[in-house]
């Protein structure tokens, strides 16, 4: 089966909200190899990859929400050539 490789970026109130380590935990619940960071325009982007379709949709999914005390008021998801490293890592 062939991974999927895809960048995306979330903006609202997700910086401050552990939006970083709640995605870790979710992507790593559901088997996804990928990494996340803060960007300093406020917004919180990375990558994450699978072979598992309905893993990937559950976790676009969660994205639109993120953690409790996140506000997402935006998600981009888009196609990524190169997959990330396995494992998934929050980048300062």
């Amino acid at each position: 089966m062939q991974r999927k490789s895809y960048r995306f970026v979330v903006t609202g109130r997700v910086q401050g909200v552990f939006f970083r380590q709640s995605t870790r935990e979710r992507a790593v619940q559901l088997g996804l190899d990928g990494w996340v960071r803060n960007r300093a325009d406020g917004a919180v982007e990375g990558q994450v990859a699978g072979a598992d379709a309905a893993a990937l949709d559950a976790f676009r999914t969660w994205l639109q929400s993120g953690p409790p005390r996140a506000q997402v008021s935006d998600l981009q998801w888009t196609a990524a050539d190169e997959p990330p490293a396995e494992g998934f890592e929050v980048r300062a």
